[in-house]
Order: C-alpha cells, then sequence, then structure tokens
C-alpha cells in the first residue's frame, strides 16, 4: 500500500465498498454524534466522511484531532444506508471505517477559520494566505482560473497560433502608466523595467515573420489598486496577427471568447452574436465606454424640449453654451415620487445639485407628468417627452444638463444606478459587445497640447492623409474594446506599421523623429525593413475570472494577491535592500518623506 493514499478524498464511490483504503488530507472537522466520532477528510479533490467508533483502534487518535491537522487514515469502506445519504458529496454514498489514523502535522490555533465562509479581514487573509487558499470557494475559484487557462491555450492553438515567451526584463515603456524600475548592477545607474506589455515585442514578432503568436504574458504596471485591477501585475491573453483588418480580429477572437464563456457559464446565457458600437455612441447612450448592456436603459438627447421652456436652468443652460445639451436617463418602473427624490438625494453625494426628473401618474382619469420639470416645462412639451421616450404610466425619466464632456459619467453612473435599483439588469447573462472607432487623439487641459487617447501604436482611420488634412480631436483609430457586463475585458487595434506615418503621429504631439526614434526605436528601426500590416488584442484573465466566478474583487480570484496598499503580507514584499546590495548596485536611498 502506498505510503499515504491509494486514493484521494474525492475518489470513493459505492463500487469501492467492502475495500480497505488509504487517505490523506485535512481535518476539516470532527462532530461527537453520541460518542461515534465524525471527521470530515479533505483533500484538493473533495471531502469523504471518515466514522471512528470507540471500538476502532483508531478511535483514541481520532479524539485528540482539531481541524486542520494533516492525517492519514487507513480503513474500510462501507455504504451510507438511504438515509445517511449526502447528495452533495460526490463521495456521499460511501463513508470510511477508520482502523488506523496518523499525525502527519498538527496544526496551532487557526488565525482565521476554514471551515465555512465567514468574512475576515484582508490582512488576516492575505498574511495567512496559504490558509485563506483552504477555504472551499477560493479553492474552487483558483482551480476554476488555471481551466479558464487552459482553455484559452487550446483555443487560440486550435486556430492556428502559436505560444511565444517575450523578455520580462526590458526599457522603460510608454504604455501610459508607471514603470516598475529594476537597477543595473552591471551598468550602475541605468535600470531595466518590467514590461507594462509585451505591446512592442509582440509587434517585432509580426516584422519577424511568426503571423500568429500569443502568450499567457504577466505584465506589471505600477498602478494604484481598485477592486477590478491588482496593484503591481495582472496577465492577460495577448496575441498578434499579420496581414489583418479590424474585421479579421474581431472575427478571429469573437468565437474565441464567446466559446470560453459559453464553456464556464454554468447556465447563465451568452451573446451570441457581438455587437459593434461606436465609442460616440456608446458614451452618448450609456455614458460610458465599458457599458453594461444587461441594464436596458438607452439614453436620448432631448435638449429640443428644454430650449426657451419654463424650467430656466436648463433654457439659459442651452442659450449661454452652444456644446449644452441636456440627456434623459428613462426609468421603467420608476414612477414614484419616493424613488425619485432618493435618486435626486443619491446625485447630490456625488458632488451634483440635484437631478431634475418627471413622473406619469393617473389623476381624474388622466395620465399627467408629475413633479417640478413638468410643472415649469407644461403639458406640451411633457407629453412630447413622453413619447420620444416610449414611456407610461408608472414611469419616470431622469435629466442631466450642460457640456457632455464634463457630466456624460455622471450620467452613465445614474443609469447604472437607476437600472440597479429597479431590478432591470439581467443578472443571469453575460452580455458582451465591441466598442469600435475611439477617438485617435484627445486634447490635454492639463499640458495644453494634444495627446493619444489610447495606445500610441493605433493605425489612425484616413492613415496619413487624415493626420495631415484633418483636424486631430476627429480622427478616429482603428482601435478597439471588448466588454462584458460593465467590464472592459479586452483592448486592441490595427498598428500604424508605416514608418513615415508614425513619426507624423508622434509629431502632432509634440515629439520629433530623434525622440521618436531614441524612446521606440526597435520598432522605428523594424518598419523600415518591410514591416506586415498587423494587429492584435490582449484579453485581461483577471477580469475575465472575476466574472466567470460571479465576485466582486480580484483577491478572490488570485493565488497571492497584495493588499490595497501594494503589500505582500505574506512574503513581507516590499522589503529594505541591505547596504551590500545598494552598495553592488551604486543607489543611495534619498527618502521624499
Amino acid at each position: 500500500m502506498h505510503r499515504y493514499r491509494t486514493h484521494t478524498c474525492g475518489q470513493l464511490r459505492e463500487t469501492d465498498a467492502g475495500a480497505t483504503v488509504r487517505l490523506s488530507g485535512w481535518v476539516h472537522r470532527v462532530r461527537d454524534h453520541g460518542g461515534v466520532l465524525f471527521i470530515d477528510l479533505r483533500d484538493h479533490y473533495g471531502l469523504t466522511q471518515v466514522v471512528a467508533d470507540p471500538d476502532s483502534a483508531a478511535f483514541h487518535t481520532a479524539e485528540q484531532l482539531r481541524s486542520e491537522w494533516c492525517v492519514r487514515i487507513d480503513g474500510v469502506v462501507k455504504k451510507r444506508t438511504a438515509e445517511t445519504v449526502n447528495p452533495n458529496l460526490s463521495t456521499g454514498t460511501v463513508e470510511l471505517f477508520a482502523t488506523e489514523i496518523e499525525v502527519l502535522s498538527a496544526a496551532k490555533e487557526l488565525p482565521l477559520p476554514v471551515f465555512g465562509e465567514p468574512d475576515y479581514p484582508e490582512d488576516t487573509r492575505l498574511k495567512y494566505r496559504f490558509l485563506d487558499l483552504r477555504r472551499e470557494t477560493l479553492h474552487a475559484n483558483i482551480v476554476k482560473r488555471a481551466a479558464v487557462i487552459a482553455s484559452m491555450r487550446r483555443r487560440m492553438t486550435e486556430i492556428g497560433f502559436t505560444e511565444y515567451s517575450t523578455p520580462i526584463l526590458t526599457a522603460s515603456s510608454p504604455e501610459g502608466a508607471r514603470d516598475f524600475l529594476v537597477p543595473s548592477r552591471i551598468h550602475q545607474g541605468k535600470f531595466y523595467a518590467l514590461p507594462q506589455a509585451p505591446q512592442q515585442y509582440k509587434q517585432l514578432l509580426m516584422v519577424a515573420g511568426f503571423d500568429r503568436y500569443f502568450q499567457i504574458a504577466p505584465c506589471f504596471r505600477d498602478e494604484d489598486p481598485r477592486a477590478d485591477r491588482l496593484p503591481g501585475e495582472f496577465y492577460q491573453l495577448d496575441l498578434e496577427m499579420s496581414f489583418v483588418t479590424q474585421d479579421d480580429v474581431l472575427g478571429t477572437m469573437e468565437p474565441v471568447m464567446r466559446g470560453l464563456f459559453e464553456e464556464f457559464a454554468d447556465g447563465k446565457a451568452v451573446t451570441e452574436t457581438f455587437r459593434r458600437i461606436p465609442y460616440d455612441t456608446a458614451i452618448r447612450t450609456y455614458g460610458s465606454d465599458k457599458p453594461d448592456l444587461r441594464n436596458p436603459i438607452e439614453m436620448q438627447a432631448v435638449t429640443q424640449h428644454f430650449a426657451g421652456s419654463g424650467f430656466k436652468v436648463f433654457a439659459r443652460m442651452i442659450e449661454a453654451d452652444p456644446k449644452a445639451e441636456v440627456w434623459a436617463i428613462p426609468a421603467k418602473g420608476g414612477g414614484s415620487r419616493a424613488f425619485c427624490d432618493r435618486m435626486n438625494s443619491w446625485a447630490q453625494t456625488q458632488g451634483q445639485p440635484g437631478l431634475g426628473y418627471i413622473f406619469w401618474r393617473t389623476e381624474n382619469g388622466a395620465l399627467e407628468g408629475a413633479g417640478p420639470v413638468a410643472k415649469n416645462i407644461g403639458e406640451e412639451r411633457t407629453e412630447a417627452l413622453r413619447e420620444q421616450l416610449g414611456l407610461s404610466e408608472g414611469d419616470a425619466v431622469f435629466f442631466v444638463a450642460g457640456d457632455p464632456k464634463s457630466f456624460y459619467r455622471f450620467a452613465g453612473e445614474a443609469r447604472t444606478r437607476v437600472g440597479t435599483e429597479l431590478g432591470l439588469v439581467d443578472t443571469n447573462r453575460f452580455e458582451l459587445a465591441w466598442i469600435v472607432d475611439f477617438p485617435f487623439f484627445e486634447w490635454s487641459e492639463e499640458e495644453k497640447k494634444l495627446d493619444f487617447a489610447h495606445n500610441p501604436f493605433s493605425m489612425p482611420q484616413g492613415g496619413l492623409d487624415a493626420l495631415e488634412n484633418q483636424d486631430p480631436l476627429t480622427i478616429k483609430a482603428f482601435q478597439y474594446d471588448l466588454v462584458c457586463n460593465g467590464f472592459e475585458i479586452a483592448s486592441g487595434g490595427i498598428r500604424n506599421h508605416i514608418p513615415e506615418l508614425m513619426v507624423k503621429a508622434f509629431g502632432l504631439v509634440g515629439l520629433d523623429e530623434t525622440t521618436v526614434e531614441e524612446r521606440f526605436g526597435g520598432l522605428y528601426r523594424a518598419f523600415q525593413y518591410g514591416a506586415p500590416p498587423h494587429g492584435g488584442m490582449a484579453p485581461g484573465i483577471d477580469r475575465i475570472v472575476m466574472l466567470i466566478c460571479g465576485v466582486q474583487n480580484l483577491r478572490e480570484i488570485t493565488l497571492f494577491p497584495m493588499n490595497q496598499q501594494a503589500q505582500d503580507l505574506l512574503m513581507g514584499a516590499p522589503s529594505e535592500a541591505s547596504n551590500r546590495q545598494l552598495r553592488e548596485l551604486g543607489i543611495r536611498i534619498n527618502p521624499t518623506t
């Protein structure tokens, strides 16, 4: 018999009844039923119920067992009686009658419980992550994450992609976030950077003729943490293709992403055909470039109903500013003064003066709009609003006004709030869509100059002619995002592979040809030697797994995350370097505080 086990704790079935077996695992819990001890023994694969009765030679040891002790148990497999079968366990039709128990490793008093799923302080969970990972839900999430990554690899290989590994130590990149710098011992005073993404390397692979590349790539960005973005590092399915258009990339990856979600949907519906929504439309309709399309609310411009109206706040705004608009957020089923007042109060907590509204009710047999806005604009305009928005009795509408650039985010948050509060969001589905036609440039008010709106390596729509003859702020990029349930889960683009076009694009943001060659020399030189048209994207593995597992924080699907202060409490990182290490690197610490 094997030293530790003949079976796993999730393996025994009725067909094993009568067999003498050996299991090893952790004591999940011990229950005393009238002198007979029941031990739930757990390992990676499942859980088996072990019985130790007073007549067994193992009983004395069983009495000493405590939670999370690591033990070996020998025993005889027996069928459970019909009334004691546990249908929730894969091993629920049998139990093991212990004949011998060996304690392999005892456990101290636990700093956090493993049995059950109580909410526990984050710092305790992360400091004792090895215990936290034994908890059933978190353990299952990590296993599912591995299955998702395996599925990604299989699907990419099946459609002709090959996995290549790119360097981890590289040069500082222009991705937009802060780099993690690594000092060089050999070249003192110089630094490597950890890659924010393999962007330039994967483009160089296309120039080198590898055609269809992918990798499960670690990416490093020195950014502040939040629930949907871990501090330090994250992983993405990085990919690139040669001789492709935007339609080719989207057409190639849509079946991959749909199939991935379908495989792990656990009964939830998945979008069959992904909509392609222009960026400008997404902003005006949903107030976001990563809209949650499970929410049916679509905003509309209703400026004409307020121009010259008796609602002076909006009317004066429209008259004074040609950019001013009024947007409506329809709220099916929100037609009560209590709900409208609640939304108005919420808006004030967001730093807004309030949220104008109209709700419709029947008074004296007639449908009428109620609220201060309706009173000020009059019955005719109120009715025109209702007809445009397709609303009826028991419905409401909320309004935001001003320059859309300054209020669209708040409008999007209000749309989300209304949809959530009224239960309009279909939580039993994965709704995916492409956001396309992103702006190529944006105006930096802080620096008073043009800047790239997103990826500086994207191809501008219209090419060199657009860069030379079009208002830069009207140029669109061959850039696209994949969104799901309110999260951006992938970003990509068709690349700018023409040297002259690259220099012109960077010139418009104030970087001359010499600077471009200095900062992006590898790409710039490569593009001089027959670069193919190419494009790709990078789905974020962490966010995809978070959505599939139905959790709200990336900590719940990551093995060893940092805390919100970007500290690894388990390993004690970041830590101080010794004086000897600093001398070898030629570095002296000069604290800023």
